[in-house]
């Protein structure tokens, strides 16, 4: 919880939080797949999470890729996501998101009010269209991968494109001054003097 207190006092519009479900059924936060057996106590649940994050805008990347031991075919842990937020105050401080299409159409089919976002490395010819056709209105690419007629092209589409994960600060410039809508980031405190540099002129 450390870390979220971290980001707080850094300034950090928001935060993400990866999700697994446990062995035992729970929903939880960590970025890798977890051991069969207990889970260690340092690992939150969702819900002990989002209690922490109140006020802070909440990236929910539900972790799902085919070939890790928790795959989940079936997309269960997308339905449980968004049934626990329906059950919370603040959803509309809260994106759902994931690499895995089929996981954010499951969240955009069980409650199309949850927005969603689509987790690219690369963004290929088609990417645009695919996402709006699925409904969806959010892409989080790779920094790299971003290049400022591509963002136009999203803007034009109504898609709203926050980067990953980008620490240095001249590209954070370079974005900013091209109009991208979001940046996640390690160092929140150099991103938003470098945004609010780039807003003065």
């Amino acid at each position: 919880m450390a870390a979220f207190a971290l980001a707080r006092s850094l300034g950090a519009d928001g935060v993400e939080l990866d999700v697994r479900r446990s062995a035992d059924g729970r929903l939880v936060v960590h970025h890798d797949p977890l051991p069969a057996g207990p889970v260690p106590d340092h690992v939150p649940t969702l819900v002990e999470a989002l209690d922490t994050c109140g006020g802070l805008l909440v990236n929910v990347e539900i972790k799902n890729a085919e070939g890790e031991p928790d795959f989940d075919p079936d997309r269960r842990l997308a339905l449980d996501v968004v049934a626990l937020l329906a059950q919370r105050p603040g959803r509309d401080r809260v994106l759902v998101s994931s690499f895995d299409l089929a996981t954010i159409d499951a969240v955009r089919a069980a409650d199309p009010s949850v927005p969603t976002a689509w987790l690219v490395v690369g963004i290929a010819e088609d990417t645009l269209a695919v996402l709006v056709d699925h409904g969806h209105r959010v892409l989080h690419p790779w920094f790299g991968s971003v290049t400022e007629a591509v963002l136009a092209e999203a803007h034009r589409r109504g898609i709203e494109l926050n980067v990953w994960t980008c620490d240095d600060p001249a590209r954070i410039a370079e974005l900013a001054r091209w109009g991208i809508d979001g940046v996640c980031t390690n160092v929140p405190d150099v991103a938003l003097r470098v945004r609010d540099e780039v807003a003065r002129g």
